[in-house]
């Protein structure tokens, strides 16, 4: 006995926990491929939104007199739109925007639906319902008229949009928080939390958020792909941010609708981009979100418990 105590020693000693950050990088790389690929998507977009003033071979809203509707060339590579402004550069304009609509309107949103949701399904009775009838009254309109009518009352504009979208998706998720904070409530140890006379907010913070984090995951990259989407609609219906802005959903409506047929990558490049965007966002957050839920990492997560186990029997078969 105790000549395999000391043989799982250096084991324990030879293969150190990551940290929490290397060890979702190093997972995501060799468990999730579709994963990686969505999350190098996302990074390339983020990117291009950042160094968009740098990497643009034009100012977005500069006008080229007599290169009106130029196909993809060498000094064009996306072409060029009805009035002469080039594509490319106008794209990488728009991944500005969409980045930062798809991170500031989730962040709005997702804080927004941890506090009505947390805060109804942890206290329940009268609370709950009262915040719950207010949230069916609320999700009884179509978010589209919301969003319209909301915009048409306050104006356009990129900061309008971002808080229109995040407010208006917190209160239409804080239903799905509050499902999930309902179901982690009623564990032990939450109760035995309770029992031994921690407050509100310790037992939310250390025992609810940690494990619902695949939920506010879930939330927040949905949102964050909704809101692109979201930002693009309006726009396209002329509601949200106003040209010349380069956004790209403004850029398929208007002019894109009316020259189509005749300069068709008005709008393929566009819709590639939003698409892309969408595409790996989606991607990239199922990936993240299956790689921190705590019921499919289990204790010392999968890569670290199994070569573990794996050296511990092969000691274990060594001594004996």
């Amino acid at each position: 006995m105790n000549t395999q105590i000391v043989a799982e020693e250096p084991v324990k000693n030879q293969y150190k926990r990551r940290t929490f950050f290397a060890d979702i990088f190093i997972r995501l790389i060799k468990e999730k491929p579709m994963g990686t690929f969505g999350g190098a998507i996302v990074l390339i977009m983020l990117l291009a939104g950042i160094l968009s003033n740098f990497i643009a071979p034009y100012p977005p809203l500069e006008i080229h007199p007599g290169e009106f509707l130029q196909a993809p060339s060498s000094k064009y590579i996306l072409g060029t739109d009805n009035l002469g402004r080039d594509l490319f550069s106008r794209i990488l304009g728009g991944a500005r925007t969409s980045m930062i609509v798809g991170l500031v309107a989730p962040a709005i949103s997702v804080l927004l639906s941890l506090f009505i949701g947390g805060v109804s399904g942890f206290l329940g009775g009268k609370t709950d319902m009262i915040i719950q009838r207010f949230v069916d009254a609320w999700m009884c309109f179509p978010e589209l008229i919301i969003l319209l009518s909301v915009m048409a009352y306050i104006g356009q504009g990129l900061w309008q949009v971002v808080l229109v979208l995040g407010i208006t998706g917190g209160i239409a998720g804080s239903r799905t928080m509050r499902g999930a904070v309902l179901a982690i409530k009623e564990n032990a140890y939450v109760e035995a939390a309770n029992a031994i006379g921690s407050g509100v907010p310790r037992v939310l913070i250390k025992h609810i958020l940690p494990n619902i984090m695949p939920v506010v995951i879930i939330i927040f990259t949905t949102r964050m792909s909704g809101a692109i989407l979201a930002e693009a609609s309006i726009s396209y219906l002329g509601f949200g941010i106003p040209p010349p802005e380069p956004t790209w959903g403004g850029m398929l409506s208007t002019s894109g609708r009316r020259y189509m047929l005749q300069a068709p990558w008005m709008v393929l490049w566009p819709g590639v981009a939003l698409s892309l965007a969408v595409y790996g966002i989606n991607m990239f957050g199922d990936a993240i979100r299956d790689l921190i839920d705590p019921r499919l990492r289990g204790g010392l997560g999968r890569y670290e418990g199994s070569k573990i186990n794996k050296a511990r029997v092969k000691k274990l078969a060594v001594n004996k």
